[in-house]
């Protein structure tokens, strides 16, 4: 994507990228070099030493996916965040002396930087300061790859540094001459936030579209009457590896975070003759950024919009149930916290016997497999066929003798769970969707009730 800004004058500068204009989608670090780079936590009340350590590996992972190598990593306990710093004056400076002796680029803070804490933190480092939220955007500009992709990320970005865009204030004022117009003008930074909320507002334009054509996509595979199954979990837990085992999608797999950004639907047919739609979806992480859960809020929706999520576990990671505690996290913000969840641990293979016992006893229903070997997949799909068939309705029907066309329809319809000749016909009880109840609603009996389902 190019730069949607013309001919930006040096004096315009801004806060929070690796080395690019905020509007750049195309990525926020020069990669002709690896920046060093130091790592900060803040261990508030309530937080162990094993979540710090914890969140300091996974962003010293993130910053190596953006192409940086940390050097160093400091932790400070606080009883709250410093209002003008976040870290306080006098740990700033002993960070700037540890980058300086480091001769490190740049420090990363594990945790979100207001404007102002971002801009006083770079005047006592001297030197870039970011947070998580700036890797993570850096990391999703590089593997956008398609239109929707590439316009999400930018919109995410804009808005992240629409408020941390500063200028030199009336030295870039635009001086008028003649009587009544003396004085400062419109700055150099005015014009560039105007340009950035043009921007913003045409990107939203474009996704709004963009997502009318999603939703006519969902409604026309709603009208093919197949069951569709969104695979959700942590970045990097396997999703892309399992659908392609699957259904050979060929969808992009590395070990890397964020690898793939864009949503891909392929079709799959069940041991018990069922095609449902599966979707691969972005990858979630911890403190994953508002604005991104926001701007990829229409590839999202395929998510909400699910029948049933296949929420795919590192069962080999250092933390499993805090990977998962934080993907049902984004779940609930999107709206999709109440969609029907089969949890599949993957990996497996790398798990010892004991550990992966107790994932499956401490979360009823769920399974064990390995998409790299094939383990474990037929249970999967079993599983996944009598999960979908547990949320089709059961309705009791009774048809006439002489309509047999309609018992025929009812066995190529849905599931036929009991079927008795009677006097005045055949009673039928069958798990059926809404399209065929409205279709065979005249032979629904009364006697459908939730003790049938």
């Amino acid at each position: 994507m190019t730069n949607s800004f013309d001919d930006q004058p040096e004096d315009a500068t801004h806060r929070g990228g690796f080395g690019e204009f905020a509007g750049e989608a195309t990525g926020l670090i020069d990669r002709s070099f690896r920046e060093q780079i130091v790592l900060v936590g803040v261990q508030f009340p309530g937080a162990s030493d094993d979540q710090v350590d914890a969140n300091l590996n996974e962003l010293a992972q993130l910053v190596d996916t953006a192409g940086a190598d940390p050097v160093d990593r400091v932790v400070q306990k606080r009883e709250a965040p410093d209002p003008a710093t976040y870290v306080g004056k006098g740990k700033a400076a002993e960070i700037q002396a540890t980058s300086e002796g480091l001769d490190a680029d740049t420090v990363v803070f594990d945790d979100e930087l207001s404007p102002a804490q971002q801009f006083n933190l770079e005047k006592i480092l001297k030197r870039t300061a970011l947070d998580r939220t700036a890797v993570i955007l850096d990391i999703f500009a590089q593997n956008a790859t398609t239109l929707e992709g590439k316009a999400q990320v930018e919109l995410a970005q804009l808005r992240y540094h629409l408020p941390r865009l500063r200028g030199r204030g009336n030295q870039l004022s635009q001086q008028a001459g003649g009587i009544g117009t003396r004085g400062p003008g419109e700055t150099q930074l005015e014009v560039d936030r105007r340009r950035i909320q043009r921007r913003l507002a045409k990107l939203e334009k474009d996704l709004s579209g963009l997502r009318r054509t999603r939703k006519n996509q969902r409604k026309s595979r709603r009208r093919s009457r197949f069951h569709t199954v969104a695979i959700v979990g942590y970045t990097n837990a396997g999703k892309s590896t399992l659908l392609n085992r699957l259904t050979g999608a060929g969808v992009l797999v590395e070990d890397r975070l964020f690898a793939t950004l864009d949503a891909t639907t392929r079709r799959l047919q069940l041991p018990g003759g069922e095609t449902v739609l599966m979707t691969d979806t972005v990858g979630f992480i911890q403190k994953l950024p508002t604005g991104l859960v926001e701007a990829f809020k229409s590839t999202l929706e395929e998510v909400a919009e699910a029948d049933l999520l296949l929420h795919v576990v590192d069962g080999a990671g250092p933390d499993p149930e805090g990977q998962m505690a934080a993907v049902r996290l984004v779940l609930r913000e999107i709206g999709a916290g109440d969609v029907p969840e089969l949890i599949a641990f993957n990996k497996s293979d790398q798990v010892k016997d004991e550990g992966l016992d107790h994932l499956l006893r401490s979360n009823e229903g769920s399974i064990a497999l390995s998409a790299r070997s094939g383990d474990g997949l037929e249970v999967l799909l079993s599983s996944i066929g009598d999960r979908l068939r547990s949320l089709t309705e059961v309705v009791e029907l009774v048809i006439p003798w002489s309509r047999g066309d309609i018992v025929a329809a009812v066995h190529r319809e849905g599931e036929v769970l009991m079927e008795q000749h009677e006097e005045d016909g055949t009673r039928i009880q069958a798990r059926l969707d809404e399209i065929s109840q409205d279709l065979l609603a005249e032979f629904i009996g009364e006697n459908t009730s939730e003790e049938t389902r």
